[in-house]
């Protein structure tokens, strides 16, 4: 069943201050103390309520949405958290930055890298089974993709209702230059290996990501058409980590390598830098 959002009483009011808690803490750099102490550590529809009730402020102050990312698609992650599913946060405009950028000293809080597969969708997700073979149909092309991850609440302590309603923990992203079609692709065999300054630190393939990449594409393409909200063409859809996530620390340099899809990188400025 997908989340639905309290929108009276008693929840509705825990939503709005879990809400202001993590605006405070994207506002201000300062991370904040996790919001389970008022949606709960695993409660789905009220954490997607704040997670909702923050999009919704970011889109009215003229921010756009580019597409979704999908979060928790590595079984030992879920089975670290306690959960059994995946959930998504939503792209925006802003946190786009091109292969081989810098990333500004604190854009992103805390920030943490992950390589995996990005694709960028050719057509609507809105109708039909929504299954492995439409969305396959539906992929324009995939590119490789460092996601950097970013927590409002201190010290990472996430639980499940804590990183959904932080957007997923999302912070920002870097897609790479070459686009393949996935008729020239398998994101299942793909093989990744990331570095930070040099040295591997993660390493994996897309059967990491719940088996098939594209299998977590259609989990979320039925959960957003579900939500009423449905992924759009042209839209950008990070599809899990095929590997473990690492931190990284001013003056960092990212590389990422997927089979087929090629490389990408990202520096981040040292701390203080403009």
């Amino acid at each position: 069943m997908p989340p639905n959002q309290p929108t009276s009483g008693a929840g509705a009011g825990l939503v709005l201050a879990a809400a202001a808690r993590l605006r405070e803490a994207a506002v201000t750099g300062t991370p904040a103390a996790p919001v389970r102490d008022l949606i709960g550590r695993d409660d789905v529809d009220m954490a997607y309520a704040v997670q909702r009730c923050l999009t919704a402020e970011r889109i009215a102050a003229g921010a756009r949405v580019v597409g979704r990312k999908i979060g928790l698609t590595s079984t030992a992650v879920q089975r670290q958290l306690g959960v059994d599913r995946p959930d998504f946060g939503v792209l925006f405009d802003d946190m786009a930055y091109p292969d081989g950028a810098c990333v500004p000293a604190g854009a992103v809080l805390q920030p943490r890298v992950e390589a995996e597969i990005a694709f960028v969708l050719g057509a609507d997700l809105a109708e039909g089974p929504l299954d492995d073979a439409q969305v396959r149909d539906a992929i324009g092309h995939a590119v490789a993709a460092i996601e950097i991850c970013g927590s409002r609440v201190a010290g990472w302590d996430i639980s499940f209702a804590d990183t959904v309603a932080d957007n997923a923990s999302a912070g920002a992203y870097v897609l790479g230059g070459r686009r393949v079609p996935l008729a020239g692709f398998d994101p299942v065999t793909a093989g990744m290996t990331m570095t930070v300054d040099g040295e591997t630190v993660s390493t994996g393939t897309g059967a990491a990501c719940l088996g098939d990449p594209v299998a977590a594409v259609a989990w979320l393409a039925r959960t957003a058409r579900d939500l009423g909200d449905p992924l759009r063409a042209g839209q950008v859809v990070l599809s899990g980590a095929l590997g473990p996530m690492r931190p990284v620390t001013p003056g960092a340099a990212v590389h990422a390598t997927v089979t087929g899809l090629g490389t990408v990188s990202v520096t981040f400025s040292a701390k203080g830098a403009r």
